[in-house]
């Protein structure tokens, strides 16, 4: 077997793959915030220019059909890797610089769009390089290492950029060092993937006959979207469900980092890496376990509204953080897990709705126009949680936060969800 096999052992190449996925996604909307933070830039400016970032991610349907169109996926996996190591790389270099905000602004958002087109390759080259059956026992696999990937940056990233800073002359050049080394890691998973990636004979980029026709096809599926029943109601939950948390996930962190003296936690860089990035994320990955566990034993149906809950009401642990400013570090770590787990909980049940609403002719595309609606979901509120902030205060900020979760509960009352769909029978 040559190293550019048609087939390949999908231990080689499914984990490492999934893990490239999840790591420029966790960096670009959540590590970025950290270090913005550290660098002095305000609240306001943060959650604005960092929540446009989702944007890729909300119009990435729009451009999935072109990278069918115009190589394999394959191809695509390569060069969006290539791409996001030299994106990596040119955030570490203009870190230092006096425009630093403006400039690493522009790479992010070249992260950001490489990142949702490997997003579209890899998902697609799972499915071509794989046999049904073997997709099915991978699933959990890919899962495991994306999740991987969220501990490693908000984690071990955070944590080294956290030790850097109090070793090195200045916060730029630790920021500028862990970036860098990003970088290099990207360009060991093109080269590794180069070798590793089979070539399936049914990865070939789709031909179409006349120009027209890919915009036919494409205004036919999303037409055919827009036409499911309840559609209204789908497209309304698919934004309102985590309305709450699109804003606390912009302003947990400089919470924990800000002084007390202005309202916040007064932790270090490296300790909102262990509370946040590592202890948060095991409980965000098992609460979103447990979630898919009962999901599959009883049906969504029956799971959704503990899931509504699960979701929004943890973010209470936030308003008794704020107005208690707790110093110890064990109960600070308790109540972001508690918060993390529930989101884990009820966001398996927010996949699950996806997946249903997707379903019938179309469903890959329909799938990736709900992600668009969920990413869209974050991104608008996201954008005004830094100001609000700055404005009433982190204490009555938490309060808002809470008060903002109440639409979604309003909405899942009208949802129509089928008793059986999710139960394991129906796999």
């Amino acid at each position: 077997m040559g190293p550019f096999a048609t087939k390949a052992n999908p231990w080689r190449w499914i984990p490492s793959l999934y893990f490239s996925q999840g790591l420029p996604y966790v960096i670009v909307m959540t590590v970025s915030v950290i270090m913005y933070k550290n660098l002095d830039i305000s609240n306001a400016e943060i959650a604005f220019y960092t929540s446009w970032l989702y944007l890729p991610w909300v119009i990435k349907p729009l451009w999935s059909p072109f990278v069918e169109m115009f190589s394999t996926r394959r191809t695509w996996v390569l060069v969006m890797q290539f791409l996001l190591g030299a994106a990596l790389a040119c955030v570490a270099l203009t870190i230092p610089m006096d425009n630093f905000f403006q400039l690493s602004l522009a790479f992010l958002w070249l992260m950001a769009f490489s990142s949702a087109t490997h997003d579209i390759a890899s998902d697609g080259f799972y499915l071509l390089a794989l046999p049904s059956k073997d997709q099915a026992f991978f699933i959990g696999i890919r899962s495991t290492f994306y999740r991987v990937a969220m501990i490693t940056g908000q984690g071990a990233v955070v944590v080294v950029a956290g030790y850097l800073e109090e070793r090195l002359p200045t916060i730029q050049g630790a920021w500028s060092a862990v970036f860098g080394g990003v970088a290099v890691l990207y360009l060991l998973f093109f080269f590794y993937h180069r070798w590793s990636l089979p070539k399936p004979s049914q990865d070939e980029k789709v031909t179409v006959q006349e120009p027209g026709e890919v915009f036919k096809r494409f205004f036919q599926t999303l037409a055919a979207f827009f036409k499911k029943p309840q559609i209204g109601i789908a497209i309304t939950f698919l934004m309102c469900y985590r309305l709450g948390e699109s804003q606390l996930v912009k302003l947990a962190s400089p919470f924990l980092l800000d002084e007390r003296s202005v309202g916040g936690l007064g932790l270090s860089t490296q300790q909102v890496g262990v509370v946040y990035g590592t202890f948060g994320v095991i409980a965000l990955t098992l609460g979103g376990i447990l979630g898919g566990i009962v999901a599959s034993r009883d049906g969504l149906k029956r799971w959704i509204w503990w899931m509504v809950a699960a979701i929004n009401l943890p973010n209470i642990v936030y308003i008794y953080l704020s107005f208690a400013q707790p110093e110890s570090f064990f109960l600070v770590t308790a109540a972001v897990v508690v918060e993390q787990f529930g989101y884990g909980f009820g966001f398996a049940g927010y996949l699950l709705y996806m997946i249903y609403i997707a379903r019938g002719q179309f469903s890959t595309a329909h799938y990736a126009l709900a992600t668009g609606f969920m990413a869209l979901g974050m991104m608008v509120p996201g954008m005004i949680s830094g100001w609000v902030q700055e404005l009433i205060g982190y204490q009555y900020f938490f309060v808002w936060v809470v008060i903002a979760t109440i639409p979604s509960f309003v909405v899942t009352r009208f949802l129509q969800i089928d008793a059986d769909f999710g139960k394991k029978e129906e796999a």
